[in-house]
């Protein structure tokens, strides 16, 4: 322990061991999965990132060992550790240059976003010069301001390779492209099955695994269009999960950049027209239902059944109103007094 601490010393990491773990330290070979919760802080103990609180849930983090994961030195503390073992790591800042990167992603998968969202295609040295905002005010601060970190990492599992199956995040170019269509599968069968919360993280999955590869493509090449129209009906049934789970406006944000793009999209103007029609948007339903029509009139009956659910909604809401201010005026109206007059 000793021997491990003095090196990681010599590479400018501070390691204070908070608790034991268990047995013998693990071999790490490359291909190995560790999972661990972890938090970060400034030196001044300052809370920037908690595994178990961000995003409101509890979700530890997962590496596959030597896949070059952004932050390095994650990879370079984790083989000093035993599992269940918690211990704090000081930091230099020459290892947590690109944390702010990281942290932004997470913070991203965490609350359902593309983990991608917001950073530019560069990479990840570009945009720690290129100014630019990720969005949350402490990390555009520590991306102008690099300084040592502290990393409290508890070990919670250590999976050899061949014992597990491998995240998509992990994967190659090749084992990705290759592995979209059966978790498109796999979603279309949990949809099936009606387990819509499940089919709509498989096609989310699916949706970022190819906007990672798109990333990599100059926008409008053969390439990239070519995942476009690979991410489209990935996209389509997402936004049927969430028309299903109510989530309406992200449907709307969703097939509007869809129409953006492929302006006769039927599919993307039947599902936002329902999304508009479901928050009152009266106007754009019928425009897009409108729409519907004039690219593919076999849909008339679909159409008609969407637009009379509509009518009768608002019909409902509007007797529900015209009953609530009869009762809030009916309430507030003064009962009749005789006013005695004195002679």
């Amino acid at each position: 322990m000793e021997e491990v601490a003095r090196t990681l010393l010599e590479e400018g990491i501070i390691k204070k061991l908070v608790s034991p773990g268990k047995g013998e330290l693990p071999e790490f070979p490359n291909g190995t999965k560790v999972i661990f919760h972890y938090r970060t802080s400034l030196c001044d103990g300052t809370l920037l990132d908690d595994s178990r609180t961000m995003g409101g849930r509890s979700k530890p983090m997962e590496l596959i060992l030597g896949k070059k994961f952004k932050l390095a030195v994650w990879e370079r503390l984790v083989i000093t550790m035993r599992p269940g073992e918690i211990s704090d790591f000081t930091c230099d800042s020459k290892h947590t240059a690109l944390y702010p990167l990281v942290s932004q992603s997470l913070r991203n998968i965490s609350v359902g976003k593309d983990p991608l969202e917001g950073q530019r295609h560069c990479c990840g040295i570009a945009q720690i010069h290129s100014h630019h905002s990720l969005g949350n005010k402490d990390l555009d601060d520590l991306q102008a301001h690099p300084q040592p970190l502290v990393f409290s990492i508890e070990l919670l599992e250590v999976l050899p390779p061949g014992t597990f199956q491998m995240d998509l995040w992990a994967m190659t170019d090749e084992e990705k492209l290759t592995f979209v269509p059966q978790i498109h599968e796999q979603g279309n069968q949990l949809f099936k099955e009606g387990k819509i919360a499940e089919a709509s993280e498989k096609y989310y999955n699916g949706i970022a695994c190819l906007k990672n590869l798109q990333m990599k493509e100059q926008p409008g090449d053969e390439t990239w269009f070519k995942l476009d129209l690979m991410i489209t009906p990935l996209l389509l049934n997402y936004c049927q999960c969430k028309l299903m789970q109510g989530q309406y406006y992200e449907v709307i944000e969703h097939c509007s950049s869809l129409l953006f793009k492929y302006e006769d999209n039927v599919k993307a103007f039947y599902k936002r027209g329902k999304a508009h029609a479901a928050v009152w948007n009266e106007a754009e339903a019928r425009a897009d239902f409108a729409r519907v029509l004039q690219l593919d009139p076999s849909l008339g009956p679909c159409v008609a059944k969407e637009l009379r659910a509509m009518e009768e909604r608002i019909r409902t809401k509007e007797k529900e109103d015209k009953d609530r201010y009869r009762g809030l005026f009916g309430s507030n109206e003064a009962p009749a007094t005789a006013t005695t007059v004195s002679t």
